[in-house]
């Protein structure tokens, strides 16, 4: 491959995965094409995108990026998986996908500067998303306004019942009398 056709690609590498600081590298090697075009178009219908990459060349690309932990990953047939919400709900994906498929090979993985190994992919997968930590954290924020709220209304619905009881009493004519 030329010079120019090298830089050229190099140049395509940064601009689409410059400012990226998650991925997750996979093997795909062996895959029937039918196998392969389903993967990559249920891939893409949740905004994740398979790019086969040149090694030298992401490696070169990918070196002091946020991506660089990857670069001692990179070896034969490697592709990068980019998208999604997050590298968490990538590795969801492609779990679901090689128990489907044997051949897909999962690589490794980077999320926000902690690079993941092929065996820490299915502890990746567990992550919470972001989206999914925030909605833990805002639960763990109100829950105790909850518990003060139910602790604050308990005695006071008691005092209603307890006085709606004395009205319909003296509606009705009856004595209160003293509670024992």
């Amino acid at each position: 491959m030329s010079k120019p056709v090298k830089s050229l690609i190099q140049k395509v590498y940064t601009k689409r995965f410059g400012d990226l600081n998650e991925a997750l590298l996979i093997d795909i090697r062996g895959i029937e094409a039918l196998d392969n075009n389903k993967l990559r178009n249920d891939l893409a219908t949740k905004q994740i995108k398979v790019t086969v990459v040149k090694n030298t060349l992401a490696r070169n690309t990918f070196k002091g990026t946020e991506l660089d932990g990857l670069t001692s990953m990179i070896s034969g047939p490697t592709a990068l998986v980019t998208g999604g919400q997050s590298v968490v709900n990538v590795a969801r994906e492609l779990i679901a996908w090689a128990k489907k498929l044997d051949k897909i090979q999962l690589k490794g993985a980077i999320l926000d500067g902690t690079v993941f190994g092929p065996d820490q992919i299915e502890a990746l997968s567990k992550y919470p998303t972001r989206e999914e930590a925030q909605a833990q954290v805002i639960q763990l924020i109100l829950s105790p306004a909850g518990k003060l709220v139910s602790g604050i209304k308990g005695p006071g619905s008691k005092l209603a019942s307890i006085l709606k009881t004395i009205e319909e009493k003296l509606e009705k004519g009856e004595a209160i009398g003293k509670a024992a």
